[in-house]
């Protein structure tokens, strides 16, 4: 097994026992959030129907430009401001087995100073 390989089974391990204490519902939906080296997006699902509410990525027009960290931050304002047009105010953060720094703490800061709670 490459490091590589290594690397991807501990997150999918913990992905896996995350979801397991992590659910969403229609009260408090879940907001999920996945990265890649070029882009990061970000979701609220409410698990109990299996539909995604909101969604934001850095794919968006509007989102391109700028570096990875500052991209994420603003995707937690839009996805917060998104989520409040949809009166969702209060949220379980998912973070997908990704470790709570970079571009995932910067988006769940952005999302906060937006005004969403978790």
């Amino acid at each position: 097994m490459s490091l590589r390989e290594k690397i991807k089974a501990q997150r999918e391990r913990r992905k896996r026992s995350i979801r397991i204490k992590i659910e969403g519902s229609s009260k408090r939906p879940r907001l999920t959030v996945y990265k890649s080296l070029k882009y990061v997006s970000a979701q609220i699902i409410d698990d109990s129907k299996g539909l995604t509410l909101v969604s934001a990525s850095s794919q968006e027009k509007d989102l391109k430009s700028g570096k990875n960290v500052d991209i994420a931050k603003e995707i937690g304002k839009v996805l917060a401001t998104r989520a409040k047009e949809k009166n969702i105010s209060e949220v379980v953060f998912d973070r997908n087995g990704y470790i709570y720094h970079g571009k995932i703490k910067s988006l769940a800061d952005g999302a906060r100073e937006a005004g969403l709670k978790f």
